[in-house]
């Protein structure tokens, strides 16, 4: 089972926490609704809040300076976003923004790295998670340089439908073609090919996964290596 079905609406980390660290969270956090294609961190801005998604994806970006860019990681309601003040820093190297409606608690960054001092549960969850995000971040980058782009789209897609509980993902062309750094008429291409296959349904802004194990079986292994270390880490077997 791939652990987005574990945790469905609440956030991962936070559901793992016990009650006494839940509670020092709780007293500091604030729900915010967050729309469709919104800058959350921009690169040298201080990264002044830290967010649990509760539900919508996140897109952490590198774009040079002629404009291209390029998608890094996905983050949903397994993990946070704003990492760089638990390494020490204070300002964000990447832009990250809502790829689709976004749900959230956020909590003030002073309070969390206070919360995450103590050294309790917060910390090693934390901690779990970024090693895995950084895991998501190397492998994309082999996965980008060595895979054709049919599977690399099937690999975006299953990371995305895995943070997505209703399957459908509203998104156009071009953007998936931004994240993946490749031009508009190789997304389209494969997206028609996928479509012939039976594993998803694509009309225009919109994708609908119609069969998932389809999907996967015409993924690189890329999706699954991420898949097996986001399930170590994250949801390891109970004791």
């Amino acid at each position: 089972m791939h652990y987005s079905n574990r945790i469905h609406t609440a956030n991962g980390i936070l559901a793992a926490l016990p009650p006494g660290e839940i509670a020092l969270i709780r007293e500091r956090v604030e729900k915010i609704e967050i729309a469709s294609e919104t800058a959350i961190h921009k690169p040298g801005a201080t990264v002044k809040h830290i967010y649990f998604p509760l539900s919508g994806v996140i897109s952490t970006l590198q774009i040079m300076e002629n404009g291209a860019c390029g998608e890094i990681a996905v983050i949903g309601n397994e993990g946070i976003e704003g990492i760089v003040p638990f390494m020490g820093g204070h300002t964000s190297s990447s832009w990250t923004i809502a790829q689709s409606e976004l749900t959230a608690l956020r909590i003030p960054t002073t309070s969390a790295k206070r919360i995450f001092a103590r050294g309790g549960a917060f910390q090693h969850l934390v901690l779990r998670f970024l090693q895995a995000l950084m895991m998501q971040m190397g492998q994309t980058v082999v996965c980008n340089l060595h895979h054709p782009l049919e599977k690399r789209l099937c690999r975006w897609l299953l990371l995305n439908f895995d943070r997505t509980p209703s399957g459908q993902l509203a998104i156009t062309q071009e953007t998936i073609s931004n994240m993946l750094g490749v031009r508009r008429e190789g997304i389209t291409g494969a997206a028609r090919h996928l479509q012939a296959l039976g594993v998803i349904k694509y009309s225009r802004g919109r994708i609908t996964l119609l069969d998932r194990d389809g999907l996967a079986g015409h993924s690189c292994e890329c999706y699954q290596v991420i898949q097996r270390e986001y399930e170590r880490l994250l949801y390891p077997p109970a004791k």
